[in-house]
């Protein structure tokens, strides 16, 4: 993990505090001082930020969070608008948010003091249902694209004025029911398998539709249920078991893909090296026929 982010998931600095230490020579490793922002922590490494050394937990804790609509979710924003730590009891402080709902959006966020196991849920392909509204009705177009997916050039409408993406690639929903539907507006239900930035609001926009409400209300078989707005709750037994066979299931999958490329790294080595003797052996065979030819003309 880079040094940067180590220390924001770790501790209560964030990303850009983070990189600030980094600069006035405040982080070390061991006693030597790292300014290389790009740094690479290893499991081993001791790092130390203003003399404390940073102790990762070991154990795992996932809290569910109903976020509120307002708030962002960053350790700090630079506008001083409000962010979920603002909000979150202070033993949270450290939790790394598992992917991201923007300003306007609320309901089910996980957040975790492990960032392996945040990375790995919000990388990975779990349904994310989210209740939402739109200004306008459903229409085919808008169908046949949650069907079949769409893939947008140009897909800003939705996204934020600031952002750097343009294009996108929008799966096919998993899942979407529509709740409701009236003159100027409509209400649905909807799964996705992705968790791309302001994805449902660039995906309707594409269709001149603003979205007026969005709620998440369920992440990979976790449900938002009835926990009120702004409070917590930490995982079940259940859902801790849940995240652990994933856990598992993913570290077995990279060993049996490490294992395959080394597999086939050597059969391509093997057969390379194969090729190079069968070559060698024309090349001989030519010279021989050559050298041959030399000799009976002599004759």
């Amino acid at each position: 993990m880079r040094l940067n982010k180590y220390i924001s998931h770790n501790t209560r600095y964030s990303r850009r505090e983070a990189d600030k230490l980094i600069e006035e020579g405040e982080v070390t490793l061991d006693k030597r001082v790292l300014k290389e922002f790009g740094y690479e922590v290893e499991e081993d490494d001791r790092i130390y930020v203003k003399g404390k050394q940073i102790k990762p937990s070991k154990e795992l804790t996932i809290i569910v969070y109903n976020k509120p609509k307002g708030t962002l979710v960053t350790k700090k924003d630079d506008r001083g608008r409000t962010t979920i730590y603002h909000k979150l009891a202070g033993k949270f402080r450290h939790f790394v948010p598992v992917g991201r709902l923007d300003y306007a959006s609320e309901g089910l966020l996980l957040l975790t003091d492990t960032p392996e196991v945040a990375t790995a849920l919000m990388e990975s392909g779990l349904d994310r249902t989210y209740n939402l509204k739109i200004d306008k009705p459903i229409t085919e177009e808008m169908i046949t694209a949650m069907k079949e997916g769409l893939v947008l050039d140009d897909a800003r409408a939705g996204g934020h004025e600031k952002s750097k993406i343009f294009s996108m690639e929008f799966a096919p929903f998993a899942h979407f029911e529509i709740r409701a539907e009236g003159k100027n507006f409509s209400k649905l239900r909807v799964t996705i398998t992705e968790g791309q930035n302001r994805e449902l609001r660039r995906f309707f926009g594409h269709f001149e539709a603003k979205v007026l409400d969005l709620k998440r209300v369920a992440f990979g078989g976790i449900e938002l249920n009835n926990l009120p707005t702004n409070k917590t709750r930490f995982f079940t037994r259940r859902e801790y078991d849940d995240v652990h066979k994933f856990m598992k299931r993913k570290k077995d999958n990279e060993k049996a893909d490490i294992y395959n490329k080394a597999n086939a790294k050597k059969q391509e080595e093997e057969n390379k090296h194969k090729e190079e003797e069968a070559q060698n052996k024309k090349e001989y065979q030519k010279n021989k026929a050559l050298k041959q030819k030399k000799f009976s003309k002599k004759d």
